[in-house]
């Protein structure tokens, strides 16, 4: 039982050369990189939180769970334990699974589901199912995400098909920008390692840390700012970007210009 806590005992191994700028950490940079999570989740919580307390203070958990896929990202990378891998890839299971149960369209769901409890619940089995089989063979779980991945940016689209907003357009085109880039650089470590060891450039799987968690950042409030429309329009929700609207990057969050329900007048 104590091998899977063991260094090195994941069948994984990144591209970065191992204990080359420590003893103690297996991947420097891979574990120094996961420390992106620590700063860009605790400012969403901050951002998100009108829109959270107006629609539901459960949307919190989507970026609190974030900051568990860091610490266990870095555990991970600073060991490369089996325990380490499975911790660094359920936590990211769970945020999609908090991420489905919380934001996924009703219109979308299916035909047997009538409200979203009961459509929580279906993902929670379904979490829970998967969690267990994720043991069976741990080196297709990373594989598995990367498909979850997809049919959220498939939702993204027919989402997006009737939509004229241009700053969520935007918003939209940069959030897929990112992904895209993050998994060209997951991609590019893992079946280009020679490569990148030929030119002694061996930090893409880094990369992705950032650009992932970039990617979650515009791409969770793009889907929530979407969800505000549907779920809470009384609050005519807008996008801004901190710290400064007027800048081209920033972080992306929803302003409620109104937070009083509209009501009926005979």
């Amino acid at each position: 039982m104590a091998g899977v806590f063991s260094y090195q005992s994941s069948e994984i191994d990144w591209c970065e050369d191992n204990y080359r700028h420590s003893e103690h950490v297996v991947e420097y940079f891979n574990t120094i990189s996961s420390f992106v999570f620590f700063i860009i989740a605790p400012i969403m919580l901050y951002l998100l939180h009108p829109y959270a307390k107006e629609r539901s203070l459960a949307i919190h958990m989507v970026w609190i769970m974030m900051i568990f896929v860091g610490l266990f990202s870095a555990y991970f990378h600073m060991t490369l334990s089996f325990v380490g891998q499975m911790l660094d890839e359920l936590s990211i299971l769970w945020v999609l699974a908090v991420g489905y149960a919380t934001w996924f369209p009703r219109k979308l769901f299916p035909s047997f589901i009538k409200d979203r409890s009961t459509f929580s619940r279906l993902v929670l089995a379904i979490t829970i199912i998967t969690s267990v089989s994720s043991f069976v063979k741990p080196t297709a779980n990373a594989y598995a995400l990367n498909c979850f991945g997809l049919h959220l940016l498939y939702t993204l689209v027919l989402e997006m098909r009737c939509c004229t907003d241009q700053k969520a357009l935007r918003l939209a085109k940069v959030s897929v920008a990112l992904w895209v880039l993050a998994i060209i650089c997951w991609i590019s470590d893992r079946v280009g390692c020679s490569f990148w060891q030929q030119i002694n450039f061996c930090y893409l799987h880094s990369f992705w840390h950032i650009l992932i968690v970039m990617a979650v950042a515009y791409g969770s409030t793009l889907i929530a700012y979407l969800d505000a429309n549907y779920e809470i329009p009384y609050s005519l929700p807008g996008l801004c970007y901190w710290p400064c609207d007027k800048w081209a990057v920033g972080l992306p969050h929803i302003v409620l210009k109104s937070t009083t329900k509209t009501q009926k007048r005979c």
